[in-house]
């Protein structure tokens, strides 16, 4: 299980496992939100504390929500809005993996999508290879 919280401690969050992978996207909400996201199912995820929220205003229909603490400003997740779950269904909450402590994190594969260049059809194109979070340049 991991466990992860804002800055101040507010808001704390507890995953049932370790992600499969992390995103490092570009696009702009990710980039200015500073977050590096892993997807669990809704089940997977405890949140606690209070958060505010933020969904994109220059998209028509933007998919997620983005939560924050309102006392320290850490972007803690992402849930899906309600018109993203009439479409698809409650299936995926975004944690900010920002938020772990990266000893928790070795050995997880760290991918760089290219978020402001995705049509949103298709899969992402990458900006770069991805890292293994806890190993070096050289041994990868």
């Amino acid at each position: 299980m991991l466990k992860l919280t804002c800055l101040c401690g507010q808001v704390r969050i507890e995953v049932a496992k370790r992600p499969d992978f992390i995103n490092e996207c570009n696009c702009t909400l990710c980039s200015k939100s500073g977050a590096r996201w892993s997807y669990f199912h809704p089940s997977e995820v405890s949140i606690e504390g209070a958060t505010r929220e933020y969904s994109r205003e220059d998209k028509d229909d933007p998919a997620a929500e983005i939560h924050f603490c309102g006392r320290c400003g850490s972007t803690t997740h992402f849930t899906l809005t309600e018109s993203a779950i009439s479409k698809f269904g409650n299936v995926q909450t975004g944690v900010n993996m920002s938020l772990a402590d990266e000893s928790d994190l070795v050995g997880i594969e760290l991918r760089y999508p290219d978020g402001r260049a995705w049509s949103g059809g298709a899969d992402f194109g990458y900006v770069r290879e991805p890292r293994v979070i806890g190993q070096s340049a050289a041994s990868q």
